[in-house]
Parts: C-alpha cells; structure tokens; sequence
C-alpha cells in the first residue's frame, strides 16, 4: 500500500469559511489527542491487483484447505479423517454444516491436499484457502479548497466536499449527480437499532467522528466463544487476523468505508455518513498489508451469524473487496446469513471489465442476498475503473473521489468500488431504520427499484440506475 496521510494541520489564512471552521476543529481534536493529528483530503485511486497476485495461503501458518464433508458426517469423523492423512482440523465454520478449514502437517503443496480431499466419498468439495488483497491505491496531488458548504443540512465542516450525498456541480461535477441525502434525512438520519457490519481491515473504532457509531457488545451478551478458537474479546467487533483478535484499523481502508456508512453527522466535526446515527460493527479479515484470506472471511461472516442468532440486529454485511477465484464456501457462507436475515453489499470490483465474461467473487455469487455495486464520477458517469455487468452488476452509487475517515483522527479522498459499495450499504441501513421489519428480500428489491435510471448505465448495470436515498426511504424528492 502507497498511503500517504498528508498535511496535518490547514494553515491557510485566507480561506473559505468551511475550511476556516475545519481548521478550528482539528486544533480542538489536538487539544483532545495531540498524538494523533488529521489528516487532510489526501485524494487516492484504488487500481486492480497486478495479474498473477494470487498468493499460497500457507503463509503465516494459514489453513490450506476448506473441506465441506457430507451431512450427518460426526466431529471425531471429520476428526479421523484428517489424522489419517495427517492434518489437524483448524476450524469448524458452525454457520455451514461440514464446512471445516484443514491445516496440512506433511508440508504439502494446497493443490495436492485439496486433491486428497476432494476423492473422499465423505466430501461434498475441497478448495484452497487463497488469499484475497484489498486493490492497491494510487496516490494523487493535493487540493488546497474546499466547496462551500450547502445551506441546508449537517453542520459538519467537510459536509460540502460530500459530493456523494448532495451534488451542486463544483470541482467539474454535475448538479444533483447525487443519491439525494438530504431528502433522505428530512424522513430519517439513520437509527442505531440497525447495525452494519463492515467487513474489511478492520475499523478505527476510537477515531473521532465514528467512535459515538461504533456498535459494542451489549453487557447482556458474553464474549463471543468458538469451540477452536476458544473465547474471544469481542467489544468491538471480532478479527479473524490470526493472533491480533483486536478489530482497530491498521490499514485505513475500512475506516474509509466505515465512515461512508456512518461518520457522525451534525456533530461538527468533519464529515457525514450515509447516516448520522447507526451501529458500525468492525470486522477484521485483512491486516495492514492488505491481505487476508477466504477462511478468514468465512470465519467473520460466521461471528456474523452467530452474534445475529444471540439477537444482534446485524442486518447489513458492507464487502469492498473481491478477487477472480471462485470459492463454494465463501458463498455457501454468505448464503446462510442472508437465511439469517442479512443482505450482503459487495463491490463490482475495479478492472474496468464486463463481469458477465469475467467474473469477480465476491459480488458475482448468484445469490439473493447479494447486491453488486459499480462506482460513478459525480458527474454521473460509469468511473473507468468500475467493473459493469448487465446481469451481474446490480446498481451503482457514487465511488470517485470519495471523503471519508482515515486513521488518526484524518479524512482522505479515495476512489474504487470499495467506496460505492458502503454508499448503498448506508441507504440500506436508512431504509431499514424506518422500516425495521423488511426482508432481505424486500430490502434488496426496494433498492434496486427505486434507482435513478442513467443513460449512463443502460445496458452495463441491471437495474440501469444510480441508488436514491431519498426513494428508498419513501420520501419527498426535489424536481
């Protein structure tokens, strides 16, 4: 990762008046933690991984393989199985009956293991645990001005670098190329009875304008305990990163996202989310090089259905990021918690290719909790970068150039469809604050039917439309 956190403190004197407010905050954020100063709107452009990236899943010790055995098939059976061919059962994944993630002792290579597997008549499939990386980003010049802020909506003193949320046409934009958030927010400004679980690097669940929206184990609620993975501190969330079952961001990319679905609005500080009020639940899969594996997902997709089942209301899963390997397990899992009552927002991916002729995992599962997302320029405009798909890709949201939190108490500008993909988990997360009741099913097709239809998108996205805030809430809308 090439991440840059630029400029710390903004001492511009002559100013706009938004970024001479901004500028007295952050030295009221230093008062409050002067070792860790803000960054400042550092714009950054995610790319596709370099081909050949995929990488053995051996290292750090990884499990090699996901084995699902047949039904019925015992724990000392599945036990037994693997001793004999000298492996140890690392974990089972209780969401998804016989799914279980087998570490190799003999040193062999994941192909050759998977193939010893896959011949057992006890086994419905065998697969390699791969490795899955966040897209690497691309660092571009600073901007030294700030749009002014709307006159209506949230005193947050980045609110008018928001273009996501209400468009006015600065910086080379298009009026109203937006998701109309502030109709939206006229009906409702989130609720935090709804919980978003961001699964990504994990969350900086101390920064200052998320920490009020971060969801924390209910005292009524144990610890989280896994039969191979013992009890786990889970306060915050749950990390799969093996030895660091702390959820805190050590890569930035999943606060980015997170902030997207829920900064703090109208507490003057920075920006605001989708929603202003909602519980961000952190989940850690990847670590601070940007890498994590398909075990690892399944494992916090897995804490997911759990904590639902203990009465969490998780009702969104936020995914922005993907790889070209298919994996049955990873969407037999995220199958199961869309049983659980959990829609699965995924992004399209960003290789600026046709997902009907090559496919992108996770957002490519055919599966009826799941939506995929593209990414549009605020002027409406499919991004280069963006993955489409006339089948495969369901909607789009805004995802260049996007404002969001970043480590140490910062706000960054990146772009990708990892920032497209926590827009419409948002707006879930809004619909559902006003209607707490609705089905996946009903969830998923209320915000597909109520898109704002694009030339743009005719015949590259399956619902044609850019998500509206405002429609899916069923709110007044301007002209």
């Amino acid at each position: 990762m090439n991440r840059q956190n630029l400029v710390g403190h903004l001492a511009l004197a002559s100013m706009f008046v938004v970024a001479a407010a901004f500028i007295g905050q952050i030295q009221r954020w230093e008062g409050r933690r002067a070792a860790r100063p803000g960054a400042v709107v550092a714009p950054r452009r995610e790319a596709p991984p370099p081909a050949g990236a995929r990488a053995e899943a051996r290292e750090s010790g990884r499990p090699e393989v996901l084995v699902r055995f047949r039904p019925g098939l015992s724990a000392e059976r599945v036990r037994d199985i693997a001793e004999r061919l000298n492996d140890r059962v690392e974990d089972e994944i209780e969401a998804v009956e016989g799914l279980h993630s087998i570490d190799d002792l003999d040193d062999a290579s994941a192909d050759a293991v998977v193939g010893e597997y896959a011949a057992l008549p006890e086994v419905l499939y065998a697969e390699r645990n791969d490795t899955i990386s966040l897209w690497p980003r691309r660092g571009e010049s600073i901007r030294g001005r700030f749009a002014a802020a709307p006159s209506a909506g949230p005193n947050d003193p980045l609110f008018g670098e928001q273009w996501a949320l209400t468009n006015g046409g600065d910086r080379g934009g298009k009026d109203k190329a937006d998701i109309s958030a502030l109709d939206a927010w006229a009906k409702t400004r989130g609720s935090r009875t709804v919980v978003v679980a961001v699964l990504d690097s994990g969350v900086d669940y101390t920064h200052l304008d998320l920490a009020g929206n971060i969801w924390q184990r209910p005292a009524s609620l144990a610890p989280y305990r896994d039969d191979e993975l013992g009890e786990v501190d889970d306060f915050h969330g749950f990390s799969a990163v093996e030895d660091l079952r702390d959820p805190m961001d050590d890569n930035g990319h999943g606060t980015h996202c997170a902030g997207i679905v829920g900064a703090e609005g109208d507490n003057g500080l920075g920006i605001a989310g989708v929603n202003w009020q909602v519980q961000v639940m952190p989940l850690k899969f990847i670590g601070k090089g940007g890498f994590g594996s398909t075990k690892d997902a399944i494992e916090a997709i897995n804490y997911v259905i759990q904590r639902r089942r203990d009465g969490v209301n998780v009702r969104v899963i936020s995914a922005s990021w993907g790889s070209r390997q298919k994996s049955r397990a990873l969407e037999d899992v995220i199958r199961k918690a869309g049983d659980e009552g959990v829609l699965f927002v995924a992004a399209a991916g960003n290789n600026g290719q046709d997902a009907d002729r090559f496919p992108h995992y996770p957002s490519n599962y055919d599966l009826p909790n799941v939506l995929s997302v593209a990414a549009l320029t605020r002027r409406d405009e499919l991004a280069s970068f963006s993955n489409y798909g006339a089948k495969s890709v369901h909607l789009a949201a805004p995802g260049a150039e996007i404002l969001s939190t970043w480590l140490g108490d910062g706000f960054e500008e990146h772009s990708g469809t990892s920032m497209a993909t926590p827009v419409v988990s948002g707006v879930a997360a809004l619909v559902l604050s006003a209607e707490p009741n609705l089905s996946v099913k009903e969830l998923r097709q209320r915000l597909l039917d109520t898109v704002d239809k694009l030339d743009a998108l005719r015949g590259k996205i399956a619902s044609g439309g850019r998500v509206n805030a405002a429609r899916a809430v069923k709110a007044e809308t301007r002209d």
